[in-house]
Parts: C-alpha cells; sequence; structure tokens
C-alpha cells in the first residue's frame, strides 16, 4: 500500500513537472528528445533507473524488487554507423517465495548488447540494430543468477511516424561456460513495443517482455502499460514512467502482476 500511496503522489506531480520544459526547451527539441526515448539504439547518452516491484510469488505470496541500472552508451564508429552499448546491472531486494528459502539482496546478472545501428532510417523510415548480447555471472547470491555465461545474438527494428512508435527488439542467449550444476541457459526474449508521444511530450506505451525457456519449455509473458513526462530540473532534462504489468502467462509460483517507476537521466549532445 505504502509503494501504491508513493507511485500515485509522483504521477500527481507529473504536470507540474511538465509544464517546466516549455520556457527552457525549444518545442521541437523537447520533440526530439521524446522521440529518441522510445528509440533504444537512438543517438543518445541515458542512464534510466528502472524500480520494479513484483507481487504474488510462491507460497508466501512474496514480493520481488529490482532496481535496474540501465546506461545507454552511444558511439560513432563512422559517418554512417553508431555502435549502442545497452547494459542492464539489477540489484534485487526478494523475499523469500516458499518455506525453506531465505530472503537474497545483492546484484543480479548483468546482461550486455551491443547494436551496430545505421545513423539514417532506411528508405522505408525503418531503425534497426543488431549485434552480440553477453550475459555475465554477476550474481551475488545464488538465488539471484544462475552462475553461467551467455551469449548470442540480438536485433531490433521500428518504425516512427506522427507521434507512433513501433518495432520489436529480440534476443536469444545460449550459456557456453560457468558452474556445471546450474541449468543451462538456452532463452530467447521478445519485445513488441509501440508508444504515442502526445504534443505536451506525454508517452502513453504498451509492450511486453516475453521470454521463453527452451531448457524448461516454458514462457513468462509480462504485458506491460506505462505513462511517461518529459521535464526539465534545473535545465537538465529528464523522464518520468509509471506503469503496471499483468503476467498473462509465467511458471508456477511465479509473479501475477507488478509496479514499474521510471526516472531516465538525458545527457543530449
Amino acid at each position: 500500500m505504502k509503494v501504491l500511496c508513493s507511485l500515485v503522489f509522483v504521477l500527481a506531480w507529473l504536470p507540474a513537472f511538465s509544464a517546466e520544459l516549455s520556457p527552457q526547451a525549444p518545442a521541437d527539441e523537447a520533440a526530439e528528445l521524446a522521440l529518441k526515448l522510445q528509440n533504444p539504439v537512438a543517438s543518445l547518452i541515458s542512464v534510466p533507473l528502472q524500480a520494479n516491484w513484483d507481487f504474488g510469488i510462491g507460497a508466501n505470496d512474496a514480493m520481488r524488487f529490482t532496481l535496474n541500472v540501465q546506461p545507454v552508451i552511444p558511439v560513432a564508429l563512422s559517418n554512417d554507423l553508431n555502435l549502442i552499448v545497452r547494459t542492464i546491472v539489477p540489484v534485487i531486494d526478494a523475499e523469500s517465495p516458499a518455506p525453506g528459502i531465505p530472503d537474497a539482496s545483492g546484484l543480479g546478472d548483468i546482461t550486455q548488447s551491443f547494436f551496430f545501428s545505421p545513423k539514417a532510417p532506411t528508405s522505408g523510415g525503418w531503425i534497426w540494430g543488431a549485434g552480440p548480447v553477453l550475459l555475465w555471472p554477476t550474481a551475488t547470491d545464488d538465488l539471484l543468477g544462475g552462475e553461467r555465461w551467455g551469449a548470442g545474438p540480438t536485433a531490433l527494428a521500428l518504425r516512427q511516424s506522427g507521434g507512433w512508435t513501433f518495432g520489436m527488439l529480440a534476443h536469444h542467449l545460449w550459456s557456453y561456460a560457468g558452474e556445471d550444476a546450474r541449468a543451462d541457459v538456452n532463452a530467447t526474449f521478445v519485445q513488441p513495443f509501440v508508444s504515442y508521444i502526445t504534443k505536451t511530450k506525454t508517452t502513453f506505451g504498451l509492450n511486453t517482455e516475453a521470454s521463453y525457456d527452451w531448457t524448461r519449455t516454458q514462457w513468462t509473458v509480462p504485458v506491460n502499460v506505462f505513462v511517461s513526462q518529459l521535464f526539465k530540473i534545473g535545465g537538465a532534462p529528464m523522464q518520468f514512467s509509471i506503469g503496471g504489468r499483468y503476467y498473462a502467462e509465467g511458471p508456477t509460483g511465479g509473479p501475477e502482476w507488478g509496479l514499474r517507476a521510471v526516472l531516465t537521466f538525458l545527457f543530449p549532445k
């Protein structure tokens, strides 16, 4: 209940934050930033802090909190090509899901993607990127990671027109080393997404973050809805996002629903 009240309070202040954007930034600059934020391979340095609360886990009806620190670093390789490095560093606090399983807190496994992406869209208006994705066994507790090294391909494609952004990001990871006693990693991740940006630079979005575990033949399909607002504090552009999710499919004992809040720090050139 405290979490819900806090999120509602922050959402109520979004109009005040957005009002600060207009006198400090030209409309076209704000619109460009809002569009770039919906593009995973945009040439924009950003640091999203993504807070996730998942509820209804296991026999204990437990809660799991995950703070994903997700820096995005673009590197210009040539006049026509960028390398976009996207890293997800999870910090986790998980309640005991069932009797006999302890609480766990600490760092989870890091996922790092490298997208080689043309700076200009295709003649058909598509923006795309592709490259390798790596899984680093950095978890500080056995319960928070798989203790396996992994690698595989990743790719995305999207289009932006009239305030709309739609596309899909996907990757596949196979484990190739690590603790032999732990399960192999053989998992596909698929994220179709769609969003719309209003004239006030408010973004409404819908996506899924579906994953399929080929080892356990199990889908996990959370459906996320969110609203985001671009604003400035002290001249620094930021975006705040809030939303919820429903798990349409998942393993027995997995979460039933969740909440997400994201504060993104932006560093435009």
